[in-house]
């Protein structure tokens, strides 16, 4: 199982990993990789301590003997896809991702969720006719299914990408939206600053007819979250309210994760919380740190009220898009 609220478990056919952008240098997995982790088979080698911290060493390892994991859960779950790496990094075989669709195709009382930092090559697997119905049947004939899903996209599978910043969700939501999926989502975490959702067009109708002829369309979840960990950076209460409203103002469902290791805000908030002992000033004029018990800022009992939303999308009109 795992602690993570927004799903119920984790499968990690996939370790090891590569940073891409600044929202990977307090990366959680790279920490336990290097650490907890170091002595286990499947990590050993991945990353190092170093003076500086955890780092990846930039191999990737692929798990046969994992794929097989999800065809023995018969709980209805929710199942965060590689965790602990990212699935469509650029050593990983697409051979090798169409066993994972694969088994997915098989489950379909389980409900993957696979999340990026490569979005553009997700599209580019998704667009070179893979997986198709037939490639994922002959992928499984030794398994001798039962119940397998043969329609695409797969109704069980959301596919989403992380962002961090402007320039990422900038970079990355596009190509999530050229992608078919039963449910496409963000997760803004750890949050290192203001996004403007509608600027990146993670909502409503494309620009241009790149996306209507893809099969893509606009983001039905976003997941936000500020830093937490060693050398977490503040997050700004204000820049995880925006994306809370722009959410709402979009009818798009909204899950808020955690404000942060080392969460600020301003007057308003300080004002309106009930214990202004709380609360130390910040660098910054008009800003306030928060002294939360949780290490995470993961307890929403401590943030404003406006903030206490932990929505997950629509199952029920989920798209069919072939």
């Amino acid at each position: 199982m795992t602690k993570i609220q927004w799903t119920d478990r984790t499968w990690n056919p996939v370790t090891g990993c590569t940073r891409v952008s600044e929202g990977c240098r307090n990366c959680y997995a790279e920490r336990l990789t290097a650490t907890r982790l170091r002595q286990h088979p499947k990590y050993a080698n991945l990353a190092v301590m170093q003076p500086s911290g955890p780092r990846w060493t930039n191999q990737v390892r692929t798990h046969y003997d994992v794929l097989r994991h999800p065809l023995s859960w018969r709980k209805p779950a929710k199942v965060f896809v590689c965790d602990m790496s990212d699935l469509f990094h650029e050593t990983v075989p697409f051979e090798f991702i169409d066993q994972v669709f694969a088994v997915m195709a098989l489950c379909p009382h389980l409900t993957f969720q696979v999340l990026t930092k490569r979005p553009e090559r997700l599209e580019m697997y998704i667009h070179s006719n893979r997986p198709s119905a037939q490639l994922i049947e002959d992928c499984v004939q030794h398994l001798q299914p039962e119940g397998i899903i043969r329609r695409w996209p797969l109704p069980n599978v959301w596919l989403g990408t992380s962002i961090e910043d402007q320039k990422t969700a900038d970079a990355r939501i596009p190509h999530l939206r050229r992608c078919p999926a039963a449910v496409r989502f963000l997760s803004a975490e750890p949050l290192l600053g203001p996004i403007d959702l509608q600027s990146s067009r993670a909502f409503g109708a494309a620009d241009g007819h790149d996306v209507r002829q893809t099969g893509g369309g606009s983001v039905d979840w976003v997941i936000v979250g500020g830093e937490s960990g060693p050398a977490a950076k503040p997050t700004d209460i204000a820049h995880i309210r925006g994306i809370v409203q722009q959410c709402q103002a979009a009818g798009v469902a909204c899950f808020v994760k955690q404000v942060g290791a080392r969460p600020v805000c301003g007057d308003a908030d300080r004002e309106s919380h009930p214990d202004g002992t709380l609360f130390s000033e910040g660098m910054h004029r008009n800003q306030w740190h928060m002294k939360l018990r949780d290490p995470k800022g993961g307890d929403p009992d401590e943030w404003p009220d406006d903030l206490r939303i932990r929505d997950f999308p629509n199952q029920t009109t989920q798209r069919n898009e072939t």
